[in-house]
Formats: C-alpha cells, sequence, structure tokens
C-alpha cells in the first residue's frame, strides 16, 4: 500500500515575542496562515520495520531529520512493527521559515498512521508533534490558527483566502541565532485575536534577521516597491499580499536573480485533511 500527500508551508503573518521562559524556549504570539503550496512525500510500508527516507539532503543527516524523527516516534509510541520507504519531493526552501520541516514531519505523522491502521486520534498525534517541534501542532492540526505559548497552544481561526508572493533570498537563517541575539525583542506586550485583526502586528525578528543577513533586508526592500512586505517566522523568506493571483505574478516574474519565489493561496484548511485515506 502507498500514499502520496502534501506538507503545505505557512507564513506567520505576524509574530511577537512576549517573553523568555526559565527553559530557554520563548513565549509568543503569532498567527499561523497555511499555504496551498509545499512538499509531497510518498509513502510505502515495508516489512523489516526500519524507516528508509530518500532522498538523502545535504549536510542533514538522516537521524536528525524530522521526517525520521516522526516516524521512529509513532513506531515507539504505537509499538508497531512495520516500516516504511519515504520518499521526499522537496519544494519549499530550507532555512526560510515557511515550516517545511515541520510540515514534513506532521505529513509524516497522519501519513503514516493512516499507513500503518494506528487509528491514533488527533490528540496524540499533537502531543507526538509538539516532542518533534513547537511548529509541528500546526501542520498536524491542520488548520489556520492563532498560536500563543512556545506555538503550540493553538486556537483555530477562519481568515481570508488571499494571495500571497514567498520571495526567497539565496541563505538559510539560523533560528538558534536569532533567538539567542542580545538584540531581540523579548517583552512585547500581549494583544489579542480581535486586536491583530484590526490593527495588525509585526515580526519581532526582522529587525536581528536583517542585522545578521544583510541580503534579507535587500529581499524585503526590492519587494517592497510593489506591496507591504514582512518576514515569515525566524527564516529568510519574506511575504507580500497582492489583491489577485494576476498581480502577484507579474511581480513574481521580475525577481532578481539568484532569489526565488513563488505564488500561493491562503487557506484555512491543509490540503493533507482532504488527502488522508477516508475513515471507514
Amino acid at each position: 500500500m502507498t500514499l502520496s500527500l502534501p506538507a503545505p508551508a505557512k507564513i506567520n503573518l505576524f509574530l511577537h515575542i512576549t517573553g523568555r521562559r526559565a527553559d530557554g524556549y520563548h513565549n509568543l504570539q503569532t498567527l499561523f496562515q497555511l499555504l496551498d503550496h509545499g512538499d509531497q512525500l510518498d509513502f510505502a510500508i515495508n516489512s523489516d520495520g526500519d524507516i528508509h527516507l530518500s532522498p538523502s539532503i545535504s549536510g542533514v543527516p538522516q537521524e536528525n531529520n524530522l521526517i525520521y524523527g516522526a516516524a521512529r516516534a509513532l513506531q515507539q509510541y504505537s509499538g508497531c512493527t512495520q516500516g516504511a520507504d519515504i520518499h521526499l519531493h522537496k519544494r519549499l526552501p530550507m532555512g526560510g521559515g515557511l515550516g517545511g520541516g515541520s510540515s514534513d514531519a506532521a505529513t509524516t505523522l497522519l501519513g503514516l498512521n493512516a499507513l500503518w491502521q494506528l487509528a491514533l486520534p488527533t490528540e496524540v498525534l499533537l502531543d507526538i508533534g509538539a516532542q518533534i517541534g513547537a511548529d509541528v501542532p500546526v501542520f498536524v492540526l491542520g488548520h489556520t490558527a492563532w498560536a500563543e505559548g512556545i506555538g503550540d497552544q493553538l486556537t483555530p481561526v477562519e481568515m481570508p483566502n488571499d494571495w500571497y508572493l514567498i520571495l526567497t533570498p539565496d541563505i538559510q537563517v539560523s533560528t538558534a541565532e536569532v533567538f539567542t541575539h542580545e538584540c531581540l525583542t523579548r517583552n512585547t506586550h500581549p494583544i489579542k485575536i480581535r486586536a491583530f485583526l484590526e490593527q495588525g502586528g509585526q515580526n519581532d525578528c526582522q529587525t536581528v534577521v536583517e542585522t545578521l543577513y544583510p541580503e534579507v533586508k535587500r529581499a524585503r526592500q526590492w519587494l517592497a516597491q510593489f506591496a507591504e512586505t514582512r518576514l515569515t517566522g525566524t527564516g529568510a523568506s519574506l511575504f507580500a499580499h497582492f489583491a489577485s493571483e494576476t498581480d502577484a505574478k507579474s511581480v513574481l516574474e521580475q525577481i532578481p536573480v539568484p532569489w526565488q519565489g513563488f505564488i500561493a493561496k491562503g487557506v484555512n484548511q491543509s490540503p493533507l485533511l482532504s488527502s488522508l485515506p477516508s475513515k471507514k
């Protein structure tokens, strides 16, 4: 039995850092907007009990790959003796702040839960996902969501299905470097969902990222000629909202080399959920 599933991207419509916890993690507020564009994973059951992941990613040992970690965590929790051959079609840039690795992990949890016929409830998969990474739960939930805590306290919200252009300069940003930087704002006053919807918000990491990676600032200034532009997460990718797909395409065609970009539509429900086998 085989299964092919999407692993959609996300953007952070805003990102406020509201405090630093005793364990070193940061409390935050953000709105995860899911997109209709992302990676794709192909799954096949094997009987040897091992997890085979392809292709290999340069600089990322298999045991450090979130896909492999998710599959192993699911095996350990469930006691499943089956294995899986997993092939990743990587479409999202690494280190871009688009949640690619976390989304891949979530798709692995939901995909193998179905393929191995474990029938674990969403609540269990959310708990497993949270142990893998702070952004994994929103992709397991499969809905655009307001997030607090370390990003794991989720409230589903409905947002307009807007068009976005995502621009990524030719660099990767280190999340750890950003969150440990002495100039990072860590005391933004918490807000309510209504306040964001009425007044908007900012990305508290943007100034630090642009200081450490001037290429991100250059890319933002270029895209800002056409529309208001903001950093997503702590990555290198930037996004801008456009009134139509046509407007976004006209800017996409002008992106300078070696920067990369794509156009995506905001969605409230993840395309992953509708791609899973229906429960009998």
